[in-house]
């Protein structure tokens, strides 16, 4: 499900409020008057008690989230996730976040571990067996408002007046604030109504959002990323600081992604992290020679970690295009693969597993500290400069490029347009890792390589689904039943049916990648070389 749905969406204004009984009394005369768009109803009372939580390494905000339990008199407590982001650089504008709701059992943590519903999944996603622990408590007398627009419900106004405690019970600090929550459809409906309201009251947007006030409050910093060093790269930079800086890049990259991949709720996420293995995996092969020693011992834990992600990726891949052939078949001819549909699921679902299991593994932590500590380091880099060192690696990968290109031909195995995908995705990194070195020179030969790396992935993404059905049809096909398995085989004939297009796509692309282009850049590398003395 896309986190970005409407249902799933808070849109609010928050402000700051020295007193409330200006707004009260604003309110009060505008609920009388009548006359404007959005309408205001009667007004109840409600004390809600909110506690935050989070690890003790604070992984949920370093992820992105907040997370509390909200009790509210007798009612069953309520636990809601939020993203931290806001869209938007208004800062008078409107809060638009992520926000996840479900009924748990309780406020203590083991009550949020096993929440059955999307708040619980993307708690045991994210903190995995780490526990939670209290961080503060927010306690608010709330004035509620509901607010209509055209005769439909369209948000809430309300009014808060809030002491933020710490785990003791301590009072922190106090706030008053004024929050208008709009339904995402009446936003254009609600907006003109907040500018009226925050003008006739003098309210100010609130800087800090409830969960940043309670950190404030309580002496806690918001996480920050972690940083690894210097990413830029110069023309003036030796090989080893072109090649440290590649990597820092992309495991900055790869640890941005991995809560989106935990959560799995958004493909691209996944993809995202997995192509920053790649090329972690890329730069550690192509520069070996010029970084430090450890940099040597970590490509097999890249290449568990790539694996693991790969599995669950291809499943996507799979799921996607089956979905969109789903979609074009009539109603009554769907049933077969949307049992096909249904196991793929399954796949995805223990993939997924096994691939969180991994993230929360010591093999997991131990590499990703050691990669840390090996990017930070500044002994064992290789001097020679990059301008000097550059031409050889790139025209070494180019031949690897062209040796594979070689055993293209209409009736060639699909190995052996893998092997070719393979040595143009090492030639394409090994372009875009030098670039800053020489700019401006290598971005259209990039993006002709794009061309042929998006035709030949599709023919190797076409050759695993085949494969990957035959197998399904052979070792579950009494699960599966007589009709999925022939509406299988009519998807691998389809997938079997583009493969031969593709590869005339992708010879043809190929020729495009070679002669001149290829020509002038390398032109380029040794005019760019410096002069033996």
């Amino acid at each position: 499900m896309d986190p970005s749905a409407p249902q799933d969406v808070e849109v609010e204004w928050q402000l700051d409020a020295q007193d409330l009984r200006p707004v009260a009394r604003w309110i009060e005369a505008a609920s009388a008057n009548g006359a404007a768009r959005v309408e205001i109803g009667p007004g109840r009372t409600v004390t809600n008690v909110d506690t935050y939580l989070d690890t003790r390494d604070r992984s949920l905000d370093r992820s992105g989230y907040s997370l509390r339990v909200r009790q509210v008199s007798r009612r069953a407590p309520v636990a809601t996730v939020k993203s931290l982001e806001r869209d938007g650089s208004d800062p008078g504008g409107p809060l638009v976040r992520l926000e996840l709701e479900e009924v748990v059992d309780g406020v203590e943590p083991a009550a949020l571990a096993r929440a059955p519903g999307r708040v619980g999944e993307r708690i045991r996603a994210l903190v995995g067996r780490r526990a939670l622990a209290p961080l503060f408590e927010v306690q608010t007398r709330r004035r509620v408002f509901p607010l209509t627009a055209a005769g439909e419900p369209s948000g809430e106004l309300v009014l808060d007046d809030t002491a933020i405690r710490d785990p003791r019970g301590r009072i922190l600090s106090r706030l008053r604030r004024v929050e208008v929550e709009a339904q995402p459809q009446a936003r254009g409906a609600v907006e003109p109504f907040v500018e009226s309201l925050r003008l006739a009251c003098g309210l100010q947007p609130a800087l800090l959002s409830k969960y940043e006030s309670g950190l404030a409050a309580s002496g806690i910093p918001r996480t920050a990323p972690e940083t690894f060093g210097r990413t830029t790269i110069l023309p003036t930079d030796t090989i080893g600081e072109v090649g440290l800086a590649v990597l820092r890049r992309n495991f900055t990259i790869m640890l941005a992604k991995e809560p989106g991949t935990r959560i799995g709720e958004d493909i691209e996420e996944l993809h995202a992290m997995r192509v920053a293995t790649r090329r972690l995996r890329a730069a550690l092969s192509l520069l070996a020679a010029d970084l430090p020693a450890a940099a040597a011992t970590l490509r097999t834990e890249l290449a568990w970690i790539g694996g693991t992600i790969g599995v669950v990726r291809d499943l996507d891949v799979q799921i996607e295009q089956l979905d969109g052939w789903i979609a074009a078949l009539p109603e009554e001819d769907r049933e077969p693969l949307a049992r096909l549909r249904v196991l793929l699921d399954g796949d995805r679902g223990q993939a997924r597993a096994e691939m969180l299991a991994a993230f929360e593994s010591p093999r997991y932590a131990r590499f990703v500290r050691r990669f840390g500590a090996m990017l930070r380091s500044r002994s064992g880099v290789r001097r020679p400069a990059a301008l000097a060192a550059a031409p050889e690696l790139v025209e070494r990968r180019h031949r690897a490029l062209r040796k594979a290109a070689r055993r293209i031909t209409a009736r060639a195995p699909a190995d052996d347009y893998h092997r070719l995908r393979i040595a143009g995705k090492r030639f394409r990194y090994a372009l875009e890792f030098v670039a800053d070195v020489y700019p401006g020179a290598t971005e259209r030969l990039v993006k002709r390589m794009a061309g042929l790396q998006d035709v030949l992935g599709a023919h190797q993404d076409a050759d695993v689904a085949v494969a990957r059905l035959r197998a399904l049809a052979a070792e579950r096909s009494a699960e599966l039943g007589p009709a999925t398995v022939f509406a299988m085989g009519e998807v691998a004939e389809r997938y079997g049916q583009s493969m031969p297009g593709l590869r005339s796509d992708a010879r043809r692309q190929f020729a495009a990648v070679e002669g001149k282009e290829w020509n002038r850049l390398r032109e380029v590398l040794e005019a760019a070389r410096p002069v033996e003395e």
